[in-house]
């Protein structure tokens, strides 16, 4: 039996022969050393990388409103922000936190099987593109004939790029410039060459657009637990011109639940951040309509979609397992009528 000296000196000479730059070998001897080396730390920090990318996709809620004046000084108008720097400010803070870990185009292991953050940063994306359009369209605009504003337009433009392109250009690119052109937006705020109108028809607008946004996540998440994979269409009712039945596939592949589940988590995180926004810079027309206490329920009831199971399952009704995905859709589809109601005392 050997000695502990010679155990241990035989077990250096094996790591010494791991050595890519030992001597007597070739550069392709070297070559294949060096990169089993590298691929061996590489599984090693594989894990921990993985949990850093996961934390950092799911940011905390943050409160988007200024400060408040200390206690004996009077705000005044000329103490408060521009009007729309709130509104911008909040899509730029929801961006840069996206950027921090983009991980939708991301090919290398392991941070390419992290779907549920993707879907929750695919979420985020979602509420930004249909914010950014409706700046675009008619918050930075007093009338439908003026002038679109070219930041607004940029920063549409390339938050519309594909989500999942790592090359010319990536995606983290193209949306970094979209937050530059926000930023641009913002300075135009403050110079009086950009403009921000906080009408009542235009948060009529923003909300339908984002009504119309539940209500596809909604559907994702009621189709997951159907027990038949096809269903009458309901798009020809009442429609005489159509001929005979239309039926339509609305089983949801059980790989899927998942992601829609934790997709629908990212657009309620959005959509609360930006209401949050909208509940300052239209603080005027809300008081006017009292419609702030309507308003703080939805941010509220959205803030209640931020649950993380340890798993997401898809429980039957008369089972003792849950179903979050019926879970997230009752949430999400109270926060949506009530958006609704709130739309119709907007235009009143």
């Amino acid at each position: 039996m050997p000695s502990d000296p010679d155990l241990a000196s035989s077990r250096w000479d094996r790591l010494k022969g791991l050595n890519p730059l030992a001597a007597g070998l070739g550069p392709a001897g070297r070559l294949l050393r060096a990169l089993a080396l590298c691929l061996v730390l590489y599984l090693l920090c594989a894990p921990f990388i993985m949990l850093l990318e996961y934390y950092r996709a799911f940011p905390a809620f943050f409160d988007p409103t200024p400060q408040a004046a200390p206690a004996g000084e009077v705000a005044t108008p000329a103490s408060q922000p521009p009007r729309g720097t709130v509104y911008t400010d909040t899509l730029l803070r929801m961006g840069d936190g996206m950027l921090v870990a983009w991980l939708p185009n991301d090919v290398l292991w392991p941070s390419a099987i992290l779907d549920n953050p993707q879907n929750f940063q695919l979420g985020q994306l979602e509420v930004m593109r249909y914010a950014t359009r409706v700046l675009r369209d008619k918050l930075s605009r007093q009338r439908t004939t003026d002038k679109i504003d070219p930041e607004a337009d940029l920063a549409f433009t390339c938050f519309s790029n594909n989500p999942r392109a790592w090359m010319l250009p990536s995606a983290e690119g193209k949306y970094a410039d979209g937050l530059k052109a926000l930023k641009r937006y913002r300075a135009g705020l403050t110079g009086g060459t950009s403009y921000f109108f906080p009408r009542s028809d235009n948060l009529a607008e923003l909300l339908e657009q984002f009504i119309s946004l539940l209500g596809g996540v909604d559907t994702r998440l009621a189709n997951a637990p159907r027990d038949w994979p096809v269903r009458l269409s309901e798009e020809t009712a009442g429609d005489r011109y159509s001929q005979g039945e239309h039926r339509e596939k609305v089983r949801v592949p059980w790989t899927q639940i998942d992601d829609n589940f934790y997709f629908a988590r990212g657009v309620a995180y959005g959509i609360r951040e930006v209401l949050a926004a909208v509940r300052w810079e239209f603080r005027e027309i809300i008081s006017i309509k009292r419609s702030g206490e309507l308003l703080d329920n939805i941010i509220e009831e959205l803030g209640l979609a931020d649950f993380e199971p340890l798993w997401v399952l898809n429980g039957s009704r008369d089972s003792i397992f849950a179903n979050h995905s019926l879970s997230m859709m009752a949430t999400l589809e109270d926060a949506r009528q009530k958006l609704i109601n709130l739309q119709h005392v907007l235009e009143r």
